[in-house]
């Protein structure tokens, strides 16, 4: 890791680093002295002063943007140093190798270095996600709706795979996961993310995205890769930016045109400079709203029966509706014959059954003044609000070298989603408190903390960190405009549902040394970790989960029969759209890891570098585990460099796969289903002969190549890859009792169930594909320049092998079950394979214009039913925006994501539920918005 340190010793370099084509100061720069973590930042006149213990030394300037370079100074003085426009590539990345002067064009695996201040100023994207879905090719994520709390938390991917498998460091260190497991209809079911969300994009210089499996070198979840977040350390400048905007779109307002999904964000960030040896303290706020929108057009089913009819009649007569549900129907012969329904007046109870289920939907609508619209969902994007809080700070302690550093957030969100309509005419439905129905509601609060503090130096020449990072998320449901159907007229319409927490804390101690004396550089780091994490489930109150008898009585017993409807169907319990969290739910579960990881990096001549690294990693809840990592990068010539790097890794299952467990409404194909989803160690899996989770293990090779043209300005990376996953944990489908009164039987009874899920080792899969970046630059005339990046990514991921099921559930004929057909789309095609960037930045003057295009590849429909499985073709969406520079300080955007309005393919009949999804809910290109409009103020004061 590299962070600005001064340095004092035998002598003292002062300096000044200017823009070669503007010949101004070029502030934040990185000046390092080579093979060490020593060094200095350039302050606002582009300023350094770096203290060294002998000369000669080299020293390593880069700044993302610029070409690096490096300086050899042979005595103490002032020296100047100018730094020519050039790629991200020639930055100094913190990782993929723990060499402190690699470049992300040096390195023998593939890394992305992306510079936000220029997509948060020019592109229409504020939160991070979106960020990087709409700039690196290899990462995928898109907000999803109808699928409980993942509508408030995205789900991301790098190289097609889990969300789980992709490593997340800030500064370098590990980023605590979401403590959301998703399960419900998205991709990534049944994995664990980190909310990226929860970090404002005003606090973050770069990114670095490691496209390579690196578990050998930082542990689990690094199978696909690592996405490292460098926080910003600029001092003495305001940076302000005002966003607003809004979808003016065809399809908006439920597809009848005109405005909606209003959105509105403002970030500051400031830096002050602590004392006179490089030191700084850098802050960020963030705030955000962002309403909501629905693209559903109109619902086409079945609304109301003819009971409902006979309910409207009564109502009108200021009759309980209550008293309709007795066994004495006399009230309901005679309001129906007020209806005109020519009821019999000796009918029984299970005649009128028969006669009042007929569909009636027409004539009650209208004679309710109502549309089928009025019984729409609210298929698109979740409301949130939110504000998040970054600082970033860095402390020389002493003349030796040593320094303190610390980083810290916290964010809190609020967000509304809904789920699916419930009808009057439905069994869910407690018509006496809802007689038109309702559309309940999730509302979550997340709540996110982290601090990490460390100290770092030099001792016998060795760099020693020290380091804790500690983090927290929390998700907690309120349920509103709902109700528990079974609790009848004793039942509140808000619940406290409960929620979860996951917390973790990772200590560790870095040590590296870089001997230039040895070959032509050869560097040696080791190191230890010691994790220690906790996962809790809170429940909620007793209505909120609990299923009532027709008296009013809590269920507990298999023996007690749930409330009625006036058809004899059984009222579910808890509370309708997401059912709470019970004590059987709740627990408090910790576990603990501990690795020891040894990295070598040897440049054995001016072209061949090789590098070795190996990591020992043992939990405490499933056992060891060893990796090993061997990488090499060959000159072939000046400006062409060919990468290989071959991998093992692994990813522990999380604490969240291990031990979650509730009952959640689940709809499968249209169906809803009460699904329980229970823990490995649980009854109900040993029934169904499921094991105890184990770790995912993987094997990956990588091989590419850079090349630099510099007459033509033009850098392009290849990159292709295979990475063999064995073991791999899926959310298996669901496993329903025979229902003849057996011990599973009475296990989904007693959870308020009628479906079993669990989380299981059940498949190999195998990944394979290639990835792009051509990077360009030009000059245009006098005053303007234009910065040209296409990137792309081809992938593919499969399922291979058998499933691995039990005997059990073989010779029950459920391995279909265990890992169903959704599920397979899920893992292999509900995401683009295919999807070219091609980016364009002209600053001429005082204006800047940002042109994006974005291709994004096929997806398929991930449905259980194979003749259903719909494919979705590719699409190009274009984002353009231009800024004028107003004066010194300010700067105004306008321009639009998504300009040309493109949607997805539209569903076919048989995925449309009804008219509830004219688009896939479930497999997701880039978002059914269509064109979002916005407008940007950026204030800049030094």
């Amino acid at each position: 890791m590299i962070f600005p340190l001064t340095l004092l010793g035998q002598g003292t370099i002062t300096g000044t680093i200017t823009d070669g084509s503007s010949n101004t100061p070029l502030p934040g720069a990185n000046i390092v002295v080579k093979g060490t973590t020593s060094g200095a930042i350039s302050d606002f006149d582009g300023k350094f002063t770096l203290n060294v213990d002998a000369f000669p030394v080299t020293l390593v300037v880069s700044s993302v943007g610029y070409n690096t370079k490096e300086v050899s100074v042979a005595s103490s003085g002032n020296i100047s140093i100018v730094l020519q426009e050039g790629v991200a590539l020639d930055e100094v990345v913190l990782i993929g190798s723990r060499n402190p002067s690699r470049t992300a064009v040096d390195t023998p695996v593939p890394v992305d270095v992306i510079d936000i201040s220029e997509l948060t100023s020019a592109g229409p994207q504020v939160n991070l996600n979106q960020i990087l879905n709409f700039v690196a090719p290899s990462f995928t994520s898109n907000t999803q709706t109808i699928s409980d709390g993942t509508d408030h938390i995205d789900p991301a991917s790098l190289r097609g795979l889990g969300p789980d498998q992709v490593l997340v460091l800030i500064n370098g260190k590990r980023r605590h996961n979401s403590s959301l497991v998703n399960v419900n209809g998205t991709f990534g079911r049944g994995s664990v993310g980190t909310d990226l969300n929860a970090i404002p994009s005003g606090a973050i210089q770069r990114l670095e995205v490691l496209r390579d499996g690196a578990a050998a070198q930082y542990g689990s979840d690094a199978i696909a890769g690592v996405i490292n977040i460098v926080l910003d350390n600029s001092v003495n400048e305001l940076t302000l930016n005002v966003t607003t905007g809004a979808h003016f779109a065809k399809n908006a307002n439920d597809q009848t045109g005109g405005v909606d999904g209003e959105t509105v964000n403002i970030s500051a960030n400031y830096g002050l400079a602590l004392g006179e040896k490089g030191g700084f303290i850098n802050f960020t706020g963030d705030f955000d709203f962002r309403e909501d929108y629905s693209r559903m057009k109109e619902w086409e089913g079945s609304v109301f029966n003819l009971y409902n009819t006979v309910e409207r009649f009564a109502n009108n007569d200021g009759y309980s509706l209550a008293n309709l549900l007795d066994d004495d129907v006399d009230d309901v012969i005679q309001y129906g014959n007020e209806a005109g329904l020519g009821l019999s007046p000796t009918a029984t109870k299970a005649e009128l059954q028969g006669i009042l289920s007929a569909d009636n939907t027409d004539a009650e609508l209208a004679a309710r003044g109502l549309t089928r619209s009025d019984f729409n969902m609210r298929v698109g994007q979740s409301e949130v609000r939110g504000g998040r809080f970054f600082a970033n700070m860095s402390l020389p302690l002493d003349e030796e070298g040593t320094e303190l550093y610390s980083f810290a957030g916290m964010s809190s969100r609020k967000g509304n989603s809904a789920g699916f309509y419930r009808l009057p005419n439905q069994s869910r439905t407690y018509t006496p408190a809802y007689i038109n129905g309702f559309l309940p509601e999730i509302n979550s609060t997340i709540s996110d903390k982290s601090l990490a503090v460390g100290i770092k130096g030099v001792v016998n020449g060795w760099n020693i960190d020290l380091s804790n990072t500690w983090g927290k998320n929390a998700f907690l449901y309120t349920i509103g405009n709902t109700f528990n159907a079974s609790r009848q007229n004793a039942s509140p319409t808000t619940f406290d549902a409960g929620g979860f927490n996951f917390m973790q804390n990772t200590v560790n101690l870095d040590i590296n040394q870089f001997y230039d004396d040895i070959m032509n550089g050869l560097n040696i780091a080791f190191g230890a970790e010691y994790r220690l994490e906790n996962y809790e489930i809170i429940a909620g109150e007793e209505a909120s989960y609990g299923q009532y008898t027709q008296e009013g009585e809590l269920i507990t017993l298999p023996t007690q029969s749930p409330a009625v409807d006036f058809f004899g169907n059984g009222r579910p319990g808890g509370s309708q759209v997401f059912p709470g969290f019970s004590p059987a739910n709740e627990l408090s579960r910790d576990r603990s890891s501990i690795a020891g990881y040894f990295d070598l990096e040897a440049d054995f001549s001016e072209t061949f570098l090789a590098s070795f690294a190996t990591r020992f990693e043992n939990y405490s809840d499933f056992g060891s585990t060893i990796n090993f990592k061997l990488a090499t990068r060959l000159k072939a010539s000046e400006n062409v460099n060919i990468r290989a790097a071959l991998n093992t890794g692994f990813r522990a299952p999380s604490l969240h796969q291990l031990n979650f467990n509730s009952t959640s409404t689940i709809f499968q194909d249209g169906i809803p289903v009460e699904v329980g989803t229970f823990s490995n160690d649980s009854r109900a899996a040993k029934l169904l002969g499921i094991p105890q989770l184990k770790e995912e293990t993987s094997k990956s090779i990588s091989l590419g190549f850079t090349a630099k043209m510099p007459e033509a300005n033009l850098t392009l990376t290849v990159d292709g890859y295979f990475v063999a996953i064995d073991d791999r944990v899926v959310y298996t489908g669901q496993f329903a009792g025979p229902g003849t009164g057996t011990e599973l039987d009475n296990l989904l009874s007693q959870a308020n169930a009628s479906a079993a899920s669990f989380f299981a080792n059940a498949i190999d899969t195998e990944s394979k594909g290639l990835d792009i970046v051509l990077t360009h630059k030009t000059d245009i005339g006098t005053n303007s320049r234009l910065k040209s990046d296409l990137s792309g990514t081809l992938s593919k991921t499969k399922k291979v092998g058998d499933i691995k099921a039990s005997k059990v559930l073989e010779d029950a004929g459920l391995v279909g079950t265990y890992f169903p057909e959704d599920s397979r789309i899920y893992l292999e095609a509900a995401v683009p394979r295919t999807k070219v960037n091609l980016t364009n930045n002209l600053t001429t003057g005082k204006w800047n214009v940002f042109l994006r295009n974005v291709w994004f590849g096929e997806v398929s429909e991930a449905t259980t039913n194979v003749a259903n499985q719909q494919e979705f073709g590719s699409k190009l969406v274009t984002d353009l925006s231009f800024g004028y520079q107003a004066s010194e300080n300010l700067t105004l955007t306008i321009g639009a994501n998504n300009l040309l309005d493109v949607y997805p393919d539209r569903a076919i009949e048989a995925n449309r539920s009804g008219g509830r999804f004219d688009w896939s809910r479930r497999s997701q290109q880039f978002g059914i918005g269509g064109r979002f409009l916005f407008a940007r103020l950026s204030f800049k004061l030094k």
